[in-house]
C-alpha cells in the first residue's frame, strides 16, 4: 500500500448505476418469481398486491420499513430498489396465506422467511439485470483507478460477482470490491456503542419526529474499521442513507449521499446536519483534482472543493 493512501468507497447500486431506470424491470422478476415458483397463485393477483402495497407504502413511508431481527435497516422511500424490497416484505407480512407459502419454501432460514424471501429476490435477479450506469460512472471510476494516492473500492450488499461481472463491462476488471457486506444487516446482540453529536451514547438515534436509524449493524461496521486500518483517510459515497451511509458518519468517516430522483428530503436534511455528511449534487463531482492528503475543513464539493482533502482547489 503506498503512504498517504485514500480509500473512496462508492456503494453500487444506485450510485453507480441508475437503479430508477431497473426497478420496474428488477419488479416484473420478482412478481413473477413470486407468483410462479413461491406462492403459486396467478401473476394478476400478485402484480395487483405489488402495486397496492407500493401505493401504501409511497402514501406513509414513514410507517413501513426494510425490517430485519426485529430493527429498522432502511425506511421505505429511501431508494428505488429498497422500495421494491420493502414492498415485497410488507405484501407478504400483511397477506396470511402469501406468509404461510413463504415459510413452506424457505424451511431453513438465516433471518426469517419473508426477510430470506426478499434477500433472495433481490440477488437472484439484480445479477441478471443489464447494467444502466450513470453517465458519470466510467469516467470517475477511471479518475479514481488513475491517482496514484486514491483506491476506489466498490460496496455492494449483493454478491460481489455481479459487481465484477458488470464492471467488466466498463473495462475495470482490477478494482475492488467489498460485496456482501450486509449494510442491511440489524443485530440486536450487538453491544457497541456511537457517540451522537446531539444525543449521547446509544445504537439506535432519532433522526427527526418520524424517523430513527439503527446502527446494529457489526457486518458493516467489521467492513469499514477493517479499510480503516491501512488508509490514510476514507471517505463513502452512497445514494442511499440507513444502510450505507449513517453508520460511517457516527464512525467519523465523511459520507457523501447522492443527491437523485428519490432521494427523501428527511435524509438529504439530516446527511447536511451532520458534521460527517454531505449531499453530493452529481457523481461526476468525483473528479476534481486532488493534490493533497486528509479530509478536515476540506470545503464542501458543491462549492468545489476537493471531495478527499483540504489542500486541493
Amino acid at each position: 500500500m503506498p503512504e498517504g493512501l485514500f480509500k473512496v468507497i462508492l456503494d453500487y447500486d444506485g450510485t453507480l448505476t441508475a437503479e430508477e431506470d431497473q426497478v420496474g424491470e428488477l419488479a416484473e422478476k420478482s412478481i413473477s418469481t413470486l407468483s410462479q415458483e413461491i406462492l403459486k397463485v396467478p401473476l394478476a393477483e400478485v402484480r395487483d398486491a405489488y402495486h397496492r402495497t407500493r401505493a401504501m407504502l409511497l402514501a406513509e413511508p414513514h410507517k413501513y420499513w426494510w425490517e430485519v431481527n426485529g430493527g429498522i435497516a432502511s425506511y421505505s422511500d429511501e431508494g428505488a430498489f429498497i422500495t421494491n424490497t420493502t414492498t415485497i416484505q410488507t405484501m407478504l407480512r400483511l397477506n396470511s396465506s402469501y406468509a404461510h407459502a413463504v415459510e413452506q419454501y424457505f424451511g431453513e432460514v438465516e433471518y426469517d422467511p419473508i426477510v430470506d424471501c426478499s434477500n433472495y429476490l433481490f440477488h437472484k435477479h439484480t445479477f441478471d439485470l443489464e447494467p444502466h450506469f450513470r453517465e458519470p460512472t466510467e469516467r470517475v471510476l477511471g479518475h479514481l483507478v488513475a491517482h496514484p494516492l486514491l483506491e476506489p473500492i466498490i460496496l455492494s450488499s449483493s454478491k460481489g460477482d455481479k459487481v465484477r461481472k458488470n464492471l467488466r463491462i466498463l473495462g475495470f476488471e482490477d478494482i475492488r470490491v467489498l460485496g456482501d457486506t450486509r449494510q442491511y444487516e440489524i443485530d440486536p446482540s450487538w453491544k457497541r456503542e456511537f457517540v451522537h453529536p446531539g444525543q449521547g451514547s446509544g445504537q439506535i438515534f432519532r433522526v427527526d419526529e418520524k424517523h430513527t436509524v439503527d446502527l446494529r449493524r457489526p457486518a458493516y461496521y467489521s467492513a469499514l474499521a477493517n479499510e480503516m486500518q491501512n488508509a490514510e483517510g476514507l471517505l463513502v459515497a452512497a445514494d442511499t442513507f440507513s444502510m450505507p451511509g449513517a453508520l460511517p458518519m457516527m464512525m467519523g468517516i465523511p459520507f457523501l449521499l447522492l443527491k437523485t430522483e428519490y432521494t427523501p428530503a428527511w435524509c438529504e436534511a439530516y446527511v447536511t446536519s451532520h458534521p460527517h455528511g454531505e449531499i453530493l449534487p452529481d457523481l461526476a463531482l468525483l473528479t476534481l483534482p486532488c493534490r493533497g492528503r486528509g479530509v478536515r475543513a476540506r470545503a464542501p464539493v458543491h462549492s468545489g472543493g476537493c471531495p478527499f482533502c483540504s489542500n486541493c482547489c
